[in-house]
């Protein structure tokens, strides 16, 4: 199979790297988090989320944090937004793509959303008609496309009928999300067939089986070339307990220069930025790369 000349890295470790974070990482660190992964040569970097402080107190400070971070000409910042009130406030710091996050199961839909799997799309309608309209791009997510942890094993057609509804409402890309980590590369490429092939594709891989990079080489080869990461393995989902750390960014370039696809990333200064961030959050990055290459 062929791969990609060039993927894009969807940069996802200052939002969902953090949200799961017990203790608030204060504001100035993540707008130098933010610094350092656009010198690093990330040029899409996931800022924060909109959410409503009660459901996740590590993002309350999403406005402060895009006030005062300086925003890099050719980087994107987007941000999450659950419906129309988080529009409205990220409409209010001027930002130019904003994603959704959907449930492919009933019960993620309603642990993670208190909706139904039909009341969500009820909900993302308006916010995604109102972003349009504004002149923003939508990205959406759509987690449990691989396992759940209540409901088991997820049908590919479930899957394939949550998605094309989100992607019917507008949004120019669909992030495939394993977010319990139990996907195998076979159900990658089942997946990514079932949907007609990777037009509007990106894939969104947790690493709790070990399997995001070979998962993420499956969807490379089935012509995938968005792929999202979290710099230094940060992450998990605070909905569902047994999602543990995102695919690491350095473990994806590291995979990527071997494979010789270009992504504009460079190594080392996302290294260091990865051990600094580690040293502030106190534990070391779960990163392979970070690990093997960080000084001793």
């Amino acid at each position: 199979m062929e791969l990609p000349q060039r993927v894009t890295i969807y940069e996802v470790g200052a939002r969902d790297g953090l949200q799961n974070e017990e203790a608030i990482v204060p504001v100035e660190v993540k707008a130098e988090f933010l610094g350092r992964l656009a010198d690093a040569g990330l040029t899409t970097i996931e800022a924060t989320s909109f959410v409503h402080p009660k459901w996740v107190p590590q993002l309350a400070d999403a406005a402060r944090l895009l006030e005062i971070t300086e925003r890099r000409p050719g980087v994107n910042y987007p941000v999450l937004v659950p419906n129309e009130r988080g529009l409205d406030r990220a409409l209010e710091s001027g930002v130019e793509e904003i994603a959704i996050f959907g449930s492919a199961t009933e019960t993620f839909a309603r642990k993670n959303l208190n909706r139904s799997m039909d009341e969500q799309y009820a909900m993302f309608a308006p916010t995604v008609e109102r972003a349009l309209a504004a002149g923003l791009r939508v990205r959406a997510y759509l987690s449990m496309c691989f396992g759940d942890p209540w409901e088991g094993a997820v049908p590919v057609g479930q899957v394939v009928a949550a998605g094309r509804r989100l992607l019917e409402m507008g949004c120019y890309q669909l992030s495939l999300g394993d977010t319990i980590g139990v996907g195998t590369a076979g159900h990658v490429q089942e997946l990514i067939a079932a949907f007609g092939g990777p037009s509007r594709l990106a894939v969104h891989f947790h690493d709790t089986y070990g399997q995001a990079l070979a998962n993420t080489l499956a969807a490379l080869q089935s012509g995938v070339t968005t792929v999202d990461a979290s710099a230094g393995g940060l992450g998990g989902c605070p909905y569902a307990e047994s999602a543990t750390g995102n695919l690491a960014t350095e473990d994806l370039v590291w995979m990527l220069d071997g494979l010789g696809i270009e992504h504009g990333v460079d190594l080392d200064a996302l290294v260091t930025t990865s051990v600094w961030m580690a040293e502030r959050l106190g534990r070391p990055s779960p990163s392979r790369v970070v690990t093997a290459r960080s000084p001793k």
